[in-house]
């Protein structure tokens, strides 16, 4: 089937680049992008309930830039004032540059990896005695917590935010070809806002396996999945996808 419009589950690419943009350019496609999921933080009392005291932890291990703002944001509604000792330990050196939002860069004690949890460990393993506070959402991919506790840090979980469904009522009566998904938590939130929804000559383009056994846990055809050998990428597989619908309508 040819691919003419397409609807992303993410936020719009910041910036003009964007492999998404190439590609509409290309092969003259309609590429639009809604979140169909968003975080919501929880409230200080919600957060007693886990019985985290925040003064225990001598470090913070920060996944993402939206963990970053609701440590902080649950920092000042507990009124905590974070020590200028305490350690950050991010998975990336964008999310550490995002904390300069909230401390004063170059005079904390600030860690990053390149950009998963494994190159993270490198970091912490030089710094075997803290207690670490990991900020997550109720949603979080096991690796993380499973690869902590391989690597023996002494750590606590702490969620400080909700993933939720976003209202999506409006597209009710939009049709695209394709529709791409990079969470569970997109496809059921595609479900909660439309339970009658019939995938038809929908496609479905699943990034990972998580998503892509949510696809078909909720009985949908999984049409395009990535990344794989010939695909790493979302836009590598769709490119190829779309490449394969041309030559057979040769």
């Amino acid at each position: 089937m040819a691919i003419k419009t397409i609807l992303v589950s993410q936020p719009k690419p910041e910036g003009d680049k964007s492999p998404y943009y190439d590609l509409a350019e290309k092969y003259k496609l309609k590429i639009d992008f809604r979140p169909f999921i968003h975080v919501e933080g929880i409230a200080a009392q919600e957060f007693r309930t886990q019985k985290i005291n925040l003064a225990d932890h001598t470090a913070i291990i920060l996944t993402s830039k939206t963990a970053v703002d609701h440590f902080f944001r649950i920092a000042e509604e507990m009124r905590f004032e974070v020590p200028d000792t305490m350690k950050y330990f991010c998975i990336s050196e964008a999310v550490a540059y995002y904390l300069q939002k909230y401390v004063t860069y170059r005079k904390r004690k600030i860690f990053f990896g390149k950009q998963t949890i494994e190159d993270l460990m490198e970091v912490m393993k030089k710094h075997k005695n803290e207690k670490s506070l990991l900020p997550c959402a109720d949603i979080l991919r096991d690796k993380i917590p499973e690869t902590l506790e391989q690597h023996n840090v002494n750590f606590s979980k702490a969620m400080l935010y909700h993933t939720v469904a976003s209202d999506l009522s409006d597209l009710e009566d939009v049709y695209y070809d394709l529709l791409v998904f990079f969470s569970p938590g997109g496809i059921e939130s595609l479900m909660k806002n439309f339970p009658d929804f019939k995938q038809n000559d929908t496609l479905i383009a699943a990034f990972g396996p998580t998503t892509a056994n949510a696809v078909i846990k909720n009985n949908l055809r999984l049409d395009i999945c990535a990344p794989m050998p010939n695909s790493p990428s979302m836009t590598a597989a769709i490119e190829n996808y779309v490449k394969e619908a041309l030559k057979k309508k040769k």
